[in-house]
């Protein structure tokens, strides 16, 4: 992330602005016991699953965040430094996978479809796999310069998603400039 961007994501403003969305996008998804976030950054997002879920992992790319958010939160969650193409964790070990904001972070279509993949081969049959991601606007696209930027396309991630196993019509959609998914595996 170029620094105008790590300055935004790791903001009070930001963290607040995360915990009001992020309780409005889990309304009504029963996230089950084990949760595993992948991608948490900063950990905004983390601040609310923490105390939102019974058991949470988070894996995070980034060594230098994921020892922060280690530090951060000892005893309350479990923080892993993993890449979300490659997951250290058992098939089918968590009741559900989320991730917000970080999907364009992922550097290719083709990466992103291998962490749908983990996603899928992680989560419990009856789990779900759960986000949000930006789409495209003039501040987002100025957030980013020099930044990794793919944008997912709420058109074609329904397919994306059934294509790694995921049930077939999974829940897109794009309001207010975000895309809201959840796909489910039988």
């Amino acid at each position: 992330m170029n620094l105008m961007h790590r300055r935004l994501c790791s903001s009070a403003g930001w963290a607040d602005k995360v915990a009001r969305l992020l309780s409005e996008d889990l309304e009504g998804l029963d996230l089950g016991d084990d949760v595993l976030e992948i991608g948490p950054g900063y950990g905004a997002t983390t601040a609310v699953l923490v105390d939102r879920v019974p058991r949470l992992t988070a894996a995070e790319v980034d060594e230098a965040s994921a020892s922060r958010l280690a530090a951060a939160y000892e005893g309350r969650a479990t923080i892993v430094h993993g890449d979300g193409t490659a997951l250290p964790f058992d098939d089918s070990r968590f009741s559900a996978v989320v991730c917000f904001t970080m999907l364009h972070h992922v550097p290719s279509p083709e990466l992103q479809e291998a962490l749908f993949a983990e996603a899928y081969r992680v989560v419990r049959p009856g789990g779900l796999f759960h986000g949000v991601d930006s789409q495209p606007s003039l501040r987002f696209r100025v957030l980013h310069i020099g930044d990794t930027m793919v944008v997912v396309d709420p058109g074609t991630l329904p397919a994306r998603l059934t294509a790694v196993g995921f049930d077939d019509d999974p829940e897109v959609r794009v309001a207010h400039g975000r895309l809201r998914f959840t796909a489910r595996k039988s």
